[in-house]
């Protein structure tokens, strides 16, 4: 399995524990839980794949399919057991942006669409299923809140499509521009920043 494979089954499984968590809060039952962790895993891969006009990658590879339920099942019986991580959903969802970020820059990448297209397509790819998660599960989405959240996944597209351009290896790439969103997420987090508004 190459690095780009793994990334991306990482970021599932962050995202589909990130929607477990919210349900959970919500106190779904069972069925709900499951749910939200795959419509949060899937959704902005399925939407990405949607617009580049490609077979949605959870129709190509089940794996996907069977991590998320994996996992939120996992989140669903162990929850308890979890409860040491401060804030869960939150970290759970900084690897998960970090990660499906340059999952879906790098397929926009590949099919030649330019700058603003691949930053556009990996925005989307990573915040998407949080969307649908927040929408869900009756809470303002994170994206439409005063917090460093799309602003990040901007930030580490843009890395990855100027990386790429000036000849950086794929692999450093790769885990610079994730790493650089995960980062700047949890210092977000950690430090209660967020992006000025209008005065």
């Amino acid at each position: 399995m190459n690095l780009l494979y793994l990334l991306d089954l990482a970021g599932t499984a962050a995202f589909a524990a990130s929607g477990a968590w919210a349900g959970i809060r919500r106190r779904m039952d069972l069925f709900g839980v499951l749910v939200l962790g795959l419509v949060t895993a899937t959704g902005g891969g399925t939407m990405r794949d949607a617009l580049l006009g490609t077979r949605p990658f959870i129709f190509q590879d089940e794996t996907y399919l069977y991590v998320s339920l994996a996992v939120a099942l996992t989140i669903f019986f162990f929850h308890r057991q979890l409860m040491f991580l401060h804030h869960p959903l939150l970290y759970f969802d900084a690897v998960g942006l970090g990660t499906f970020v340059v999952i879906g820059t790098g397929k926009a990448i590949a099919f030649e669409a330019g700058f603003l297209g691949a930053v556009i397509i990996g925005v989307m790819t990573a915040t998407a299923g949080g969307v649908l998660r927040d929408v869900l599960s009756g809470e303002v989405p994170l994206v439409l809140r005063r917090e460093i959240y799309a602003s990040a996944c901007l930030v580490g597209a843009a890395l990855l499509y100027l990386l790429l351009h000036w000849g950086v290896p794929r692999n450093p790439a790769l885990l610079a521009a994730a790493l650089s969103v995960i980062a700047l997420r949890l210092l977000a987090i950690r430090f209660n920043w967020s992006l000025p508004k209008a005065r």
